[in-house]
């Protein structure tokens, strides 16, 4: 899927699961100092860095990410927002040495960390850019939601899920990790693990449909090589019919790993 498709997923995910997201900014938020400067790993486009600054208005935010193309759509949503003067981006490959950045009153790292391929590398130059009491935070999804509650439709979700979980880890992707005893490992201090369990049932956001949509779309492009011919063409069937169904459903899980490096 193209960067600006893969851009209004994320944008509509913020969306549709607003009341996580605050709750999950409000959380954090609370244990900053004031004006405190953020470093975004593996930024993309900007949901979680716009997302950051609009919640905490006196922060600043460093976006890092390794992706051009999606550094300047993070650029021009900033704009867009007025958030430019507070919103910094540095294009660096976390799995190089990184460029000298400003030291860090928290590290935010959301659905990035695992497509590293040295976890650990990265985690201890994360150490040394975070000031002492300064917080990471690292945000997991096992996958994106899960929409379907007819059992035949949910039934052929779930398996496109397990194909696609099967696929990333063959890939190298460090899914499933407890990136915990990754933090504890490179110094920091574990103080909390949460898991967010979010359901959300009728009547939901406006935007629940395009989000839905575009994530059964992904799915059946990721999955061309794996799926049937019928499996693909009931894919198609069920994203063209989703504007006219009343039972969608949204359905999806987060954990949260919040690390201080000691004082």
């Amino acid at each position: 899927m193209a960067h600006t498709h893969l851009g209004e997923l994320l944008e509509l995910d913020a969306a549709v699961l607003h009341e996580y997201y605050t709750e999950l900014l409000d959380w954090i938020g609370a244990q900053l100092p004031d004006r405190p400067h953020i470093v975004d790993l593996g930024a993309g486009t900007g949901v979680g860095s716009r997302a950051l600054a609009r919640h905490l208005p006196t922060a600043r935010i460093t976006a890092v990410d390794v992706d051009a193309e999606m550094l300047a759509h993070l650029r021009h949503r900033a704009a867009d927002d007025n958030l430019e003067d507070r919103i910094h981006t540095v294009r660096a490959d976390l799995d190089q040495p990184w460029p000298e950045l400003e030291p860090a009153d928290l590290i935010w790292a959301s659905a990035s960390l695992h497509h590293l391929s040295d976890p650990a590398a990265a985690l201890t130059q994360a150490y040394a850019l975070t000031r002492p009491g300064g917080l990471f935070a690292v945000v997991e999804l096992d996958s994106f939601p899960r929409f379907l509650a007819d059992p035949a439709d949910a039934a052929l979700e779930d398996r496109c899920q397990d194909l696609l979980a099967a696929k990333r880890l063959e890939h190298g992707l460090h899914m499933g990790e407890a990136w915990g005893t990754r933090l504890a490992a490179a110094g920091y201090t574990v103080t909390a693990e949460r898991q967010f369990d979010l359901v959300l049932r009728p009547p939901l956001p406006a935007q629940t449909t395009r989000y839905a949509q575009l994530a059964l779309t992904r799915m059946r492009h990721g999955l061309e090589d794996r799926l049937s011919v019928e499996e693909l063409a009931a894919l198609d069937r069920l994203a063209a019919d989703l504007p006219h169904r009343a039972d969608l459903t949204v359905r999806a899980e987060r954990t949260v790993w919040l690390a201080r490096r000691p004082a």
